[in-house]
């Protein structure tokens, strides 16, 4: 049975991408921080499904955490497809953020990216095959005002999608990321939707469950020649 490992998966996207992949025969390492009660609540749903989940309570941002985790699982298997979806936003105008506010969420998005990333690499070097997708966004194509630690975190993401995607092709190990537009979730909650909407082509927000569609095509046989591509979900939102 095929695994999936997806961080930040108790709740909004990386719920849904875990939940899809699961219902479409995957096992699930399911990776979150602290949120214990929505990492159960998924994990049962998966195991509902028919599914093995393995609950991994570990912040990607520090290095002996993904250590202690993953190193002991990874010498028994390594999961064919990784997505790094593991991410917040803590948005500010430059010019008052504080240090903690631009340090944290870079940590998170590239410094996770880095740590889970490296640990799982050369199992599927040595497989010759794997797929990882990137979860980054639309604030990492275009400036938006508030979020320069988010959206250089995420233009960083998609950058190293790029090279990365380079580097192990030859091991047929795909690199590609999503880029959501205005989804659906707890970090979207607080956006005014009537100076939003209107932005928008399509004219509503997207839902979770359509993230994990295209993550989940990036998974599939008909997804084998896409690598080192960044795939907008955003509703038409140039």
């Amino acid at each position: 049975m095929p695994i999936a490992l997806v961080t930040g998966a108790s709740r909004g996207i990386g719920a849904a991408i875990a939940l899809d992949l699961a219902q479409h025969g995957f096992d699930i390492w399911l990776n979150y921080r602290n949120n214990h009660q929505d990492a159960n609540r998924v994990a049962d749903l998966i195991r509902g499904s028919g599914q093995k989940c393995l609950e991994l309570p570990f912040d990607v941002s520090h290095p002996e955490e993904v250590s202690k985790w993953l190193t002991p699982l990874l010498a028994q298997k390594t999961p064919d497809v990784l997505v790094n979806n593991a991410g917040f936003s803590r948005d500010a105008l430059l010019v008052w953020m504080k240090q903690e506010e631009w340090s944290d969420v870079l940590g998170v998005h590239l410094h996770g990216f880095f740590n889970v990333t490296k640990a799982i690499l050369p199992g599927m070097i040595r497989a010759r095959g794997g797929r990882i997708i990137n979860i980054v966004s639309t604030s990492g194509e275009r400036g938006v005002a508030g979020q320069v630690n988010y959206s250089a975190a995420k233009a960083g993401l998609i950058g190293a999608t790029r090279s990365l995607a380079v580097e192990v092709a030859k091991r047929n190990i795909l690199v590609n990321a999503v880029s959501p537009g205005f989804i659906e979730t707890e970090m979207t909650s607080a956006i005014p939707k009537d100076k939003v909407l209107p932005l928008i082509p399509l004219g509503r927000f997207g839902t979770p469950e359509e993230i994990a569609a295209v993550v989940r095509f990036l998974c599939s046989p008909g997804a084998s020649y896409i690598t080192g591509q960044v795939i907008g979900v955003n509703g038409g939102v140039s």
